[in-house]
């Protein structure tokens, strides 16, 4: 067991959420991610958690399609409140006290986002979902992970994906390939190791921010990540392969 952390702001992708589907959401896949959540939250973890839309809409590739992006990119927020909302509900029905704050106005569905009601929502032990990005185009949600940890004073991020971790080459084409167990923040910018984009890791960086990036699709992983096991790649410290 290595460190527990007190606040953690979980970023997941919209990917993650369809599990092996082509679109959209497996209700399987995001009820156990909500049962491991459930499971940390008694230990006393404040959780926030920052999702993508991805499973649903991506601005990128609706502006490569000829879309104006900045309209994409609003339609690409609006993605990941019906993500936020999915998963709302998952915990819910297994009693996780959960609020969704979105940063573009929807009163009938989730507050709005205010900085001091979600730490006092955290505070009172109720996991966070923050949902429509930053509120901004041209931002994505790693930007807006990166942002919220710094204005809630999140200990650390932690990125869901679906590799066990940062890799020196791409594992799949290259058999020889090293995990980092730790990684510093300018080696990723060096390198461009695309493990979240450029403006989010700067924003990490200027806040001492770490991030922990680990696989999602291995059962327990959200629950040994948050209680502090050793997996993953942990982004803020010396660069060291495993």
């Amino acid at each position: 067991m290595g460190n527990t952390y007190q606040r953690v702001l979980l970023k997941l992708s919209g990917e993650a959420l369809m599990g092996n589907l082509s679109y959209g959401i497996d209700p399987i896949i995001v009820q156990g991610i909500a049962e491991e959540i459930a499971e940390v939250i008694k230990h006393g973890i404040q959780l926030a958690i920052v999702v993508g839309g991805g499973n649903i809409f991506r601005g990128v590739k609706g502006a490569a399609a000829g879309m104006d992006r900045a309209t994409a990119d609003y339609i690409g927020m609006i993605a990941t409140v019906m993500n936020a909302m999915t998963l709302q509900d998952a915990l819910e029905q297994i009693q996780v006290p959960t609020r969704v704050q979105s940063a573009i106005s929807m009163q009938e569905l989730a507050e709005p986002y205010i900085r001091r009601r979600a730490i006092r929502h955290l505070e009172k032990g109720r996991v966070v979902v923050f949902g429509a990005g930053s509120g901004n185009p041209f931002f994505t949600t790693d930007t807006t992970a990166a942002l919220r940890a710094a204005e809630i004073d999140a200990n650390i991020i932690m990125k869901a994906t679906k590799v066990d971790g940062i890799y020196d080459s791409d594992p799949k084409i290259n058999p020889e390939a090293q995990r980092f167990r730790t990684l510093t923040y300018s080696h990723v910018l060096t390198h461009d190791l695309g493990v979240m984009d450029s403006t989010a890791i700067a924003l990490c960086k200027d806040n001492d921010i770490p991030i922990l990036v680990f696989d999602l699709s291995v059962p327990g992983n959200i629950r040994r990540a948050l209680l502090g096991e050793s997996i993953g790649t942990l982004v803020g410290g010396s660069c060291e392969v495993s």
